[in-house]
């Protein structure tokens, strides 16, 4: 992938699988959006294949696409004045066939708002929430499309910490259903924490692919991020980066 000219993304090949929760990690600029905008079919000018159940992105009918796939992007600016629970109701447009809802709608968007926490301000107008109340009724809104695979940039920004450990394990529990999750993420240490497998970007190239106590060791975290850190062990036997003062 290109932007005037300079090249932003050269992944030689990825493949992602259900069932998986991947953290796509790097520093700014290394192609992290880039790489979910191609595969949620939302960025068109590249060169190469980015295939989904055998069928290049571009080729997929919108709507179809859309039932099988979702995007949560890291900010949504509304200028209408609509309520979380309808923002979270567009969630059902690729299944809306009338100017009506269906019962199925309301049940999928009663669920979603109930796994992120956002009832309590559905009727309130999108545009007053704080941004980590936005976040979540955004979150809710593509877990009412009952995708497939998910797409997330920045999932917990905004969030205070209880959210956003509440967010892992709902994305957790979300792979462990079969669905596939890829998240770009700036927090490596919610990404060891939860992640299956995280891939590593720097400069749009891919500089490591696999589990966590595999890709992010202090000298790759050294070399991709230019800081000094330290691997430690959890008491759950998992592992927690420390970064060097």
């Amino acid at each position: 992938m290109r932007y005037n000219g300079a090249e932003v993304l050269d992944v030689a090949e990825l493949d992602f699988h259900a069932g998986s929760l991947v953290s796509v990690v790097g520093p700014n600029g290394a192609g992290k959006s880039t790489l979910l905008g191609i595969m949620a079919g939302l960025r068109e000018r590249y060169t190469g294949r980015c295939r989904f159940e055998g069928r290049e992105v571009r080729q997929w009918a919108r709507r179809e696409f859309a039932r099988k796939l979702s995007f949560v992007p890291q900010s949504l600016r509304l200028e209408f004045p609509f309520t979380a629970e309808q923002v979270v109701m567009m969630g059902r447009t690729p299944y809306c066939d009338g100017l009506f809802e269906a019962p199925e709608d309301h049940d999928a968007v009663e669920r979603a708002m109930g796994v992120t926490d956002s009832r309590e301000f559905r009727r309130r107008d999108f545009r007053s929430l704080s941004g980590g109340e936005r976040q979540r009724v955004v979150l809710a809104a593509a877990l009412a499309q009952e995708p497939a695979v998910l797409l997330l940039d920045e999932p917990t920004t905004f969030l205070d910490i209880k959210h956003q450990l509440a967010i892992q394990r709902i994305l957790r529990d979300l792979c462990n259903g079969g669905m596939l999750v890829v998240a770009a993420t700036h927090d490596l240490n919610l990404a060891a924490a939860y992640s299956d497998r995280i891939v590593v970007l720097n400069r749009g190239r891919v500089v490591a692919d696999g589990p966590p106590s595999e890709s992010l060791t202090a000298e790759k975290i050294r070399d991709v991020f230019e800081v000094e850190a330290y691997m430690e062990q959890t008491p759950e036997g998992g592992s927690w980066i420390r970064y060097a003062e």
